[in-house]
C-alpha cells in the first residue's frame, strides 16, 4: 500500500472508533513492581494502612504514569501494521490528563478514536488517536489522551 493510500484509508476512519483493547488487571504487586522499577516509592502506591488512613481513596492507588504505560499494550491489542509499514514508532502525547484514581484490582482497557492523520514525510505518517484508558464498572476514565504515533513506511 502506498503512503498515499495508507492516508486516505485512515482518513475514512476520521472520528471513528479504532480499536477497544482486552481488559487488564492492575494488582498490588503490579504497583510494587512499577514502584521499584521507577524508584517511585511514594507511599500513597505502596503503604495501604497509611493511604486508608490519610488519601480519600480507601487506599492505594496505582501510579499515573504505570496506567500510561499500559498504553502501549492496549495499542498492541488494537493495531496491526497496515499493508507497506515496517514499524510504528511512539511520537508523543499532545494532552494528557488523569481523571481517576486506578486501585489495586481495577480492569482497565483502551479505547481509541482516530482524530487525525497527515502525511509527515514521504515515508511517514502521523496518526493522532484520542486514547481513553476507561476503569471497568466507572463512568470517568482513568486519563484521556492525545496520543501520536508515526507510521512508517518502506515506499
Amino acid at each position: 500500500m502506498s503512503i498515499a493510500a495508507a492516508h486516505e484509508y485512515l482518513s475514512a476512519q476520521l472520528g471513528h472508533e479504532v480499536g477497544l483493547s482486552n481488559w487488564i488487571t492492575v494488582d498490588q504487586a503490579m504497583i510494587d513492581q512499577f514502584a521499584a522499577t521507577t524508584h517511585d516509592d511514594q507511599w500513597i502506591h505502596l503503604d495501604s494502612d497509611r493511604a486508608a488512613r490519610e488519601t480519600p481513596f480507601g487506599g492505594t492507588i496505582a501510579h499515573g504514569f504505570l496506567t500510561l504505560s499500559l498504553a502501549s499494550r492496549f495499542a498492541y491489542d488494537c493495531f496491526e501494521d497496515l499493508p507497506g509499514q515496517v514499524m510504528g514508532i511512539n511520537y508523543g502525547f499532545d494532552k494528557l490528563r488523569f481523571l481517576s484514581p486506578v486501585r489495586p484490582g481495577n480492569r482497565l482497557r483502551g479505547r481509541f478514536t482516530l482524530t487525525d492523520v497527515k502525511i509527515r514525510k514521504s515515508k511517514e505518517l502521523l496518526r493522532t488517536s484520542t486514547l481513553h484508558i476507561e476503569i471497568d464498572g466507572q463512568d470517568t476514565p482513568a486519563l484521556v489522551a492525545e496520543w501520536l504515533g508515526l507510521l512508517i513506511f518502506d515506499h
